[in-house]
């Protein structure tokens, strides 16, 4: 009898440390549950974040500026965050020092969508246009990178204030001649609004000087500082969750679709494979695998921004991204 009261208390013990070892991770998308976030959910659904010993659950954003507060605050543990909104964050020496510690859009989305009939096929053919911009867009938070980089006269090129609900169909009533948007959101979303795909015109911005990265994923320092392994577990998940999508984004979507009923399919399935040609998969990732940055480019990248920013107390690279919780190259390469 005290050999089997011996071997429950041992069970016991057994189990309970084992429930212990999944460390909660809460993480926060910049945006819905569409397209380009199914990586997150494969991870998931094929038990990457669950072999790290990790229990990872996920809430949509408002906005790829959100998550950086969600993540200084530790409301939640990891975020997934405009990387330039985050270096202006960082200007304020009194902000919490949140890091990037995985890189996901190595091309940001950022973009100018316009139509074909508008005749705009170049930067300068802007000017003498209305160009249709949310004020809190991270898009058109790049406008005078973009104006300096390609010699536009800003004078020449009206600005109209629109909200995020009515940027597509704004553009497809032919009420602005373009809009400032993430490339592969406003492409779909004029589909949705009965524009062919033909007739859709996206200068990425990157394509045109603006040589900046784009969403990565960033982390609570306290929490980096505390779980190193958990942040190195979840970023070497993610990788193996973005790998499985780029070689079937097909299944990929369907780990989305449990999460998103009402989305449609197809549309979300091109909106990701949009996203992993232009924004997760460039030559640089190809060349050196996913997750990680070259500090040069981002230390340029802090100095473009100083064209739409006036830094008071301006990050260096290293400030604002470290590749420590990186898994070996060999390991994040895509095929």
């Amino acid at each position: 009898m005290r050999i089997h009261r011996l071997l429950l208390s041992a069970l016991i013990v057994c189990c309970s440390s084992s429930a212990l070892a999944d460390t909660a991770i809460r993480f926060a998308l910049d945006w819905r549950f569409e397209g380009p976030a199914a990586p997150y959910f494969v991870a998931i659904d094929k038990g990457y974040y669950k072999d790290e010993g990790l229990d990872v659950t996920i809430d949509a954003g408002a906005s790829s500026v959100e998550p950086i507060n969600r993540v200084a605050t530790a409301t939640y543990q990891m975020g997934f965050a405009d990387i330039n909104s985050l270096i202006k964050y960082r200007d304020n020496p009194k902000n919490p020092p949140v890091r990037a510690v995985m890189m996901v859009y190595d091309t940001p989305a950022f973009s100018i969508v316009t139509l074909k009939d508008k005749g705009i096929t170049k930067p300068k053919d802007l000017e003498g246009k209305v160009l249709g911009a949310p004020a809190p867009d991270g898009a058109y938070a790049q406008w005078p990178i973009f104006v300096d980089a390609n010699g536009i006269d800003a004078s020449k090129v009206r600005i109209e204030n629109i909200g995020f609900p009515v940027r597509e169909p704004m553009l497809a009533q032919g009420r602005v001649d373009a809009i400032t948007g993430f490339w592969f959101s406003s492409f779909m979303n004029l589909k949705a609004n009965g524009v062919k795909d033909e007739d859709i015109v996206v200068l990425l911005l990157r394509d045109y000087g603006v040589d900046l990265y784009g969403n990565a994923i960033l982390a609570n320092p306290e929490f980096m500082q505390n779980h190193p392994e958990a942040v190195k577990g979840f970023v070497r998940a993610t990788i193996k969750g973005i790998q499985d999508t780029i070689k079937d984004p097909e299944s990929a979507i369907d780990s989305l679709m449990k999460r998103n009923a009402i989305a449609n399919r197809d549309v979300e399935l091109q909106r990701l494979k949009m996203s992993l040609e232009r924004n997760f998969v460039t030559d640089d990732v190809k060349k050196n695998g996913l997750g990680d940055v070259d500090m040069q480019r981002l230390e340029k990248s802090i100095e473009q921004i100083g064209l739409t920013f006036d830094y008071t107390n301006k990050p260096k690279a290293g400030d604002i991204f470290t590749a420590e919780f990186l898994p070996a190259r060999e390991e994040r390469l895509v095929d």
